[in-house]
């Protein structure tokens, strides 16, 4: 019997020998280590009070992700993938926070998020400790991108910018109808965002003619608005302004329509609640309302694709979705140029972006200390069960019925 002859291979041998002979047959190298995901925390309000928007963010979000990665991920980075580690800030501005220390500790490369102002503010202080990159996706105060961060992004436009192109276009509006308002009421939410908008408002409405006679606050949530509804009709304003979240602002439109509060118009500034969810249940109510907001730019082929691949799942196509699609593609985009997820990098790619937001009604993206000065607002008006863009001109879907006719 002949010895049998043993040559074992360790497996370091085996692979090293493996990847010999693939090279020298010409073989893919199948063993050639694929691209780090990109990891990209996304916080939203998915439960509590506000959890209807936060939860068409994070669709939004993740559908960008999707098509980021579709399309062969981040190309310059050997085609790395983005993972979306998903927050729920719970509404709550804590909660928010603790979501940011936790996608720390997994090896985040940047933030979007998070709705909520409050939320958004504490959340990229937050991130700002470790000098990773936070993208503003909805929230409107400026107090986010006015507080020296470097790492603090804000494509879309704060409650500033809304307010001045608000109250301009109110101006001209009121103006061609020959000048039926004179008066204003302005409701809004008690936190950072309604209040802030509010006292702007309050400040520049003389600028047009339009003097505000109250400025109404109420707390998150509230569940009637009976009250605020009677003292408004004491006042007898010629116009109700509204700055608040969703089901309040739907809640407060209801009760004025049901307690028949006539008015020249319904003009609110970022209204929370004014969208197609708004418009399609409640057709009567909406009917002639208006509002300064972020929107898609109907022209845009893309934006009416995003709208009917939304629609065909059932959600509807509200400004979270479209706002957090756009700005997960600003970061792709500034991955792409840094070709890396290095924060340092990563931050200076943002700094200097020109991204295209194709979805937007927007010009050139510039960022100057974190603010985008290329994000516009649109004004809309809900008229027979749609929403129509009726300013600025270059993006009009419609023309404005204003004053609107009595209940």
């Amino acid at each position: 019997m002949k010895k049998q002859i043993s040559n074992p291979i360790s497996r370091r041998g085996f692979v090293a020998g493996g990847t010999a002979l693939a090279g020298t047959l010409g073989f893919p190298a199948i063993l050639r280590a694929q691209a780090a995901p990109v990891k990209v925390g996304m916080i939203h309000p998915v439960t509590g009070f506000v959890a209807y928007n936060g939860q068409q963010s994070r669709l939004g979000g993740t559908m960008a992700v999707e098509d980021v990665n579709k399309a062969g991920g981040i190309k310059s980075m050997g085609g790395a993938k983005l993972e979306a580690l998903l927050g729920d800030s719970q509404s709550k501005v804590e909660v928010g926070v603790a979501e940011v220390e936790k996608m720390n500790e997994q090896g985040v490369a940047a933030y979007i998020g998070c709705f909520q102002s409050p939320v958004g503010i504490a959340a990229s202080q937050a991130a700002s400790k470790y000098n990773t990159p936070f993208l503003i996706d909805v929230g409107a105060s400026d107090l986010i991108v006015n507080r020296g961060l470097k790492n603090v992004f804000r494509l879309k436009p704060g409650f500033g910018v809304c307010v001045d192109d608000g109250v301009a276009n109110l101006g001209a509006l009121n103006k061609a109808a020959g000048s039926p308002a004179k008066t204003a009421v302005i409701v809004h939410e008690s936190g950072e965002f309604g209040t802030g908008t509010a006292k702007l408002l309050q400040g520049k409405l003389p600028s047009i003619g339009i003097e505000a006679k109250e400025l109404i606050a109420h707390d998150n949530p509230t569940r009637n608005f009976d009250n605020i509804a009677l003292r408004i009709r004491s006042l007898a304003p010629d116009i109700v302004m509204m700055s608040n979240y969703g089901n309040e602002y739907m809640l407060l439109a209801r009760t004025l329509y049901q307690q028949k509060v006539n008015v020249a118009g319904f003009y609110s500034i970022l209204g929370g609640g004014f969208n197609y969810k708004f418009v399609k249940e409640m057709p009567d109510v909406s009917q002639y309302m208006m509002d300064v907001n972020h929107w898609f730019n109907p022209k845009s082929e893309k934006a009416q694709a995003l709208k009917k691949r939304v629609e065909a799942t059932g959600a509807l196509f509200t400004f979270e979705v479209y706002l957090t699609y756009t700005n997960v593609m600003l970061l792709a985009d500034s991955l792409e140029r840094a070709a890396s997820a290095d924060k340092a990098k990563l931050t200076d790619a943002l700094a200097s972006s020109t991204f295209k937001a194709e979805l937007m009604p927007y010009g050139p993206t510039k960022f100057v200390n974190g603010q985008n000065q290329g994000g516009k607002p649109g004004v809309m008006q809900s008229l027979k069960g749609d929403i129509e863009v009726i300013a600025p001109a270059e993006f009009a879907s419609a023309k404005a019925v204003f004053p609107k006719p009595k209940l």
